[in-house]
């Protein structure tokens, strides 16, 4: 195989990383860089394209601020407003502190800004900062707001953030809450002091968060300053022109205003509060909890580097939207009490905590509905593989993720939730259950499941009328389609749909209803019906059931044929029917000629933001081509995959000047999540079945803790990259995938190669 400029690609190693070479036994914690990611690609060497247009391109579009797994409360710095987390390496100016993020274009609740002195106004009270001054770990991040001489210090709890602000200079002190802004819409805001020390309020923007803060010190006064552009709030501190030092602690809630208060004080214990150190203290130790499942032995300390930062961005999302006392509000808003279903609330804030931490299983005591309630996972990104290591670190919380989606979907029209395009709830929910996560209604799952695969309707699949009616979606056929144009995405929605009604067919099965099983599995087989034999792609369809007339393979749309994709992209992808997929092409030659071409046709120069890290044609800046390389496992061609894996993991993963960024967005955890099944040895190609294809770890040694107790060994024997052999428990196994189950029994699986 012809090999592309960067298939052998290897980086300089990294400033950053070289603060790792120290001794393997130090803490996990100290490996993982939250800024990874957060910077963007400028350089044509890196885009494959000139840079022309004044917006930058797409990056991991991470955050480097303060969090726990999973948790209500993200505080990170945003330098700029409607800029995917909010945050990006190059930009020079902070604009405030926000307490959610998803890294997303969305959230960003309650930003807030401390000052020092007069010098600012409603409309001008950023500061500049220099990444010298930063400083990031898991749970804790360190900044100097230069303009008013102010050390920042952030560090939080499931709920809760704790600010330390340090001054370097005297002047009256105070915080200004920019409660008109975040990246979403705002509707409403408020705030009011209610005691000497505390101050209470709200802001109503996807999802209405209500906060409640106390301050070491005395609060003169809450002022409302309108400017000609933006109005403010100002909590400004009494006698404060000698105070070297002030924190903040702030509870939060999505219930109401109470709730914040009770969770502020089970989380900060109001009565002997926790200090910041103690606060930092135990974010850091629950994060190396949770590291801790992974342990590894050899590689470099840069692939060590990037693999715990790698997990460490994997288990940020989906996000707490439940209470200490265990109230959420759900898809009608209504405030759910759930002390109703479970033991008293005082015990229910402590098995949050607990089963956040990995302490002990929390469904023991479930009587009827959701335990901890959750955001929706990012399913069209995450289905891929990062809800599968959810399951396999956080079985606990990927239930009660279910739980949720069961309950929104239930209230919202019988529709399991889906999101943006498509839908793979179906995948996540397939792949926990024959995973061994039980402790949810599968029948009440299922029925929303079918719903959405067989019953047209507003909340269910769009255009799945089409789909049924005919096994495909058409698609429009018009000429020289713009990028951005918005239209059905019709080629990836049909063979994805195809993939979702096979992970359907196996919670039929598992229910033991064979009709639809059967159903299903028919309708699975509806990716074939958009294949072009004449081409060898997935081809777009329109209404009279011929091909789309002007067909370029190579040039990218955003949802025109495909979704932010070209042809190249969406190659192979049947991952419940790989053999069904070497079906329609001619030979396994013919195929293994087609990947071939896909990794050394060079990109065609197009410059569009949200495409970047190219192999060829293979894009790994964005979800859909994901899976492809694995396809030269089914052509006998292991050792190629292997090339194309290994140069992604090498180049991908800190890119551009700074070897901060990621080939393209991280969507929250998904590109994270692929680096960290690799790293290992496992990957999910067919994420609905219990089951991974076997790929070389970059480490001799990993050792993967389960919840049921059980570690499973990974050993690399040999030095090569090609697969001579793959033994389980001395037994040496057929093919290249294995089971979970028999992963789960926690003996060693070692994976043999060329030497």
């Amino acid at each position: 195989m012809k090999t592309s400029r960067k298939l052998f690609a290897t980086c300089l190693l990294a400033t950053f990383w070289s603060t790792f070479a120290c001794a393997q036994e130090k803490a996990l914690t100290s490996y993982v860089n939250p800024f990874l990611g957060t910077a963007t690609l400028w350089d044509e060497e890196d885009l494959q394209y000139v840079l022309n247009r004044k917006t930058r391109t797409w990056g991991g579009e991470t955050f480097p601020g303060a969090s726990l797994p999973n948790a209500m409360v993200q505080c990170s710095p945003v330098t700029m407003w409607r800029s995917g987390a909010g945050y990006q390496y190059e930009d020079t100016v902070i604009q405030a502190f926000a307490h959610t993020n998803k890294g997303h274009w969305n959230l960003l609740h309650v930003p807030i800004m401390p000052v020092c002195g007069n010098r600012w106004s409603a409309d001008d009270f950023s500061s500049p900062y220099s990444h010298d001054s930063e400083e990031a770990h898991p749970g804790y991040y360190k900044v100097h707001v230069d303009r008013y001489a102010i050390d920042v210090e952030l560090t939080t709890t499931l709920r809760c953030a704790v600010h330390r602000y340090s001054y370097n200079r005297r002047g009256t002190k105070a915080i200004v809450l920019d409660l008109g802004k975040t990246n979403n819409q705002v509707r409403d805001w408020n705030i009011r002091q209610t005691g000497f020390c505390e101050f209470t309020g709200n802001q109503n923007a996807e999802g209405n968060m209500y906060f409640y803060g106390m301050s070491s010190a005395p609060i003169k006064d809450i002022k409302i300053v309108p400017g000609r552009r933006n109005t403010i709030a100002v909590v400004e501190f009494i006698d404060s022109n000698e105070t070297n030092a002030i924190e903040l602690r702030i509870g939060f809630s999505f219930v109401n205003v109470e709730n914040a208060v009770d969770n502020f004080n089970k989380e900060l214990s109001s009565d002997n509060q926790k200090t910041f150190e103690q606060v930092r203290k135990e974010a850091d130790q629950t994060w190396q909890q949770l590291l801790a499942k992974i342990e590894i032995e050899g590689g470099t300390e840069r692939e060590k580097g990037l693999f715990y930062s790698c997990l460490y961005r994997s288990m940020l999302w989906p996000v707490l939207r439940s209470d200490c006392n265990g109230d959420y509000r759900d898809a009608h808003g209504t405030i759910i009490h759930q002390t109703e279903n479970s033991e008293p609330e005082d015990r229910s804030c402590m098995e949050g905590m607990d089963m956040i931490y990995g302490a002990h299983h929390p469904h023991a005591w479930k009587t009827g509905g959701v335990n901890h309630y959750y955001t929706d996972p990012s399913f069209w990104d995450d289905h891929r593989n990062k809800l599968v290591l959810l399951e396999l670190l956080r079985p606990d919380v990927a239930s009660d993720v279910i739980w949720s989606c069961i309950d929104r979907g239930e209230k919202r029209g019988g529709y399991m939730p889906t999101f943006f395009h498509g839908d793979h709830a179906s995948t996540f929910i397939s792949g926990a259950w024959l995973r061994g996560i039980k402790d949810f209604p599968l029948d009440r799952a299922y029925k929303l499941l079918l719903k959405n695969a067989t019953v047209p309707g507003h909340g269910g699949r769009p255009y799945l009328d089409e789909y049924l009616q005919q096994g495909w979606i058409a698609e429009k056929d018009t000429t020289d389609v713009p990028f951005y144009n918005e239209y059905k995405a019709a080629v990836t929605k049909t063979i994805e749909y195809a993939y979702d009604d096979y992970a359907t067919a196996l919670v039929a099965r598992e229910l033991g209803d064979k009709a639809n099983e059967k159903l299903l599995l028919e309708h699975s087989k509806n990716y074939k019906n958009v294949f072009d034999p004449s081409t060898g792609f997935y081809r777009g369809r329109i209404a009279d059931g011929s091909f789309i007339k002007q067909f370029d393979p190579y040039y990218p749309y955003f949802a025109y044929q495909y979704r932010e994709a070209n042809a190249w992209n969406n190659l192979f992808y049947a991952p419940h029917d790989p053999k069904g997929v070497l079906a329609l092409y001619p030979s396994k030659r013919a195929v293994e000629q087609k990947l071939d071409s896909l990794f050394t046709e060079p990109w065609r120069g197009y410059e569009v933001e949200n495409l970047t890290g190219f192999i060829g044609n293979y894009c790994h800046g964005n979800q859909p081509g994901h899976s492809i390389p694995y396809m030269y496992y089914f052509v006998d061609r292991q050792e190629k995959a292997q090339e194309v894996i290994d140069s992604i993991m090498s180049h991908y993963y800190d890119m551009g000047q700074e070897h901060l960024a990621l080939a393209g967005m991280d969507d929250a955890g998904e590109m994270s999540s692929w680096y960290v099944f690799n790293a290992i040895g496992l990957y999910t190609y067919s994420p609905a079945d219990p089951e991974y294809i076997v790929t070389v770890p970059l480490f001799d040694r990993v050792r993967f803790h389960f919840s049921n107790g059980k570690t499973l060994t990974i050993r690399h024997e040999g030095k090569g990259r090609r697969i001579k052999s793959i033994q389980y428990d001395g037994r040496k196994l057929k093919g290249w995938f294995v089971k979970d189950a028999l992963l789960k029994q926690g003996k060693a699986l070692t994976i043999r190669t060329n030497e």
